[in-house]
């Protein structure tokens, strides 16, 4: 389905979230802005940036709550924005190198990953963004974002709070089926588990995502969703521990398996992504003593 040529849109007071196609889903996401009495302010800014039009250009600073291709497809718009990043994924909005580090893919994928990205994210570095910190507080006049550090996704993924209106932009923790992501170089299961345990306790009334589900206003579903999204970090424990249950092996037979993606997608950074999942899932496994490894590399239960 082509992207609409004019959004939908929802308001929370000076918090306005532009939807993406399909309510946000990859390859696009959904535009949260927010309009200050002094600062008009972007957070992230995926492909349906490009379809907002002046609201969107006028646009004075961007906060990424973190860094990936599909939250930068409207940078290109905006060449005389401010544009900040937590201090842990700076290195990744400043140049191609910075974010192909992140991401760690296989040096040979790189030079159509980079291809793919200018073609189908628009996709241009920004060696003018600064870093903040974990705590950052910007005011814009009448209203404020706070940065709340919650790592996993990507070292420094941060979910941006609006106050007073209580909009919670928590970004690629996006409540999806597909659940949590974490196959990046720069991403951490253990930090994931714990986000996902923080969470709940910001004091929102109000959560975007960047993908998916869009807004919740109502808290019971919030809270489900996220229980469920969570659930999705065990049930991929219980299936590596029934493969290796079934049978002793190395990590690239399991990597073959697919963990995360169905055998028919084909995407350049599926195996890496594959690879750091499964092994950070072992790493968990052989620390719990539940799983060891032999001098040969493969995997078996203890």
């Amino acid at each position: 389905m082509a992207q609409s040529p004019v959004p939908q849109r929802a308001a929370f007071g000076r918090v306005s979230v532009f939807f993406g196609d399909k309510n946000g889903k990859y390859p696009d996401g959904n535009q949260v802005m927010v309009e200050g009495a002094d600062t008009r302010v972007a957070f992230d800014t995926p492909i349906v940036a490009n379809h907002i039009g002046p609201a969107f250009d006028a646009t004075e600073l961007v906060i990424l709550g973190h860094v990936h291709e599909d939250h930068m497809a409207g940078l290109h718009r905006l060449p005389k924005a401010a544009v900040h990043v937590h201090r842990r994924d700076v290195a990744a909005a400043q140049s191609w190198a910075g974010l192909a580090a992140s991401y760690g893919s296989s040096e040979a994928r790189l030079p159509e990953m980079l291809l793919k990205f200018q073609r189908d994210f628009f996709y241009a570095p920004r060696p003018d963004a600064v870093a903040y910190r974990d705590d950052m507080v910007w005011e814009l006049g009448g209203t404020r974002v706070r940065a709340i550090h919650m790592p996993g996704h990507t070292a420094g993924h941060c979910v941006l709070l609006v106050e007073p209106e209580g909009v919670a932009f928590i970004g690629d923790i996006d409540l999806s089926g597909f659940g949590p992501y974490y196959g990046d170089a720069t991403s951490d299961l253990g930090e994931f588990r714990r986000t996902l345990q923080r969470l709940p306790g910001i004091p929102a009334r109000v959560w975007v995502t960047s993908h998916h589900r869009g807004v919740y206003t109502d808290r019971a579903r919030f809270l489900h969703d996220l229980a469920a999204f969570a659930g999705k970090i065990d049930e991929r424990e219980r299936r590596l521990l029934d493969w290796l249950a079934a049978a002793t092996q190395t990590l690239e037979q399991l990597v073959a398996r697919r963990l995360l993606y169905p055998p028919h997608v084909q995407e350049l950074w599926i195996d890496d992504a594959e690879r750091r999942t499964i092994a950070q899932h072992l790493d968990e496994l052989i620390a719990d003593g539940r799983v060891q490894v032999d001098a040969e590399g493969f995997y078996r239960l203890r």
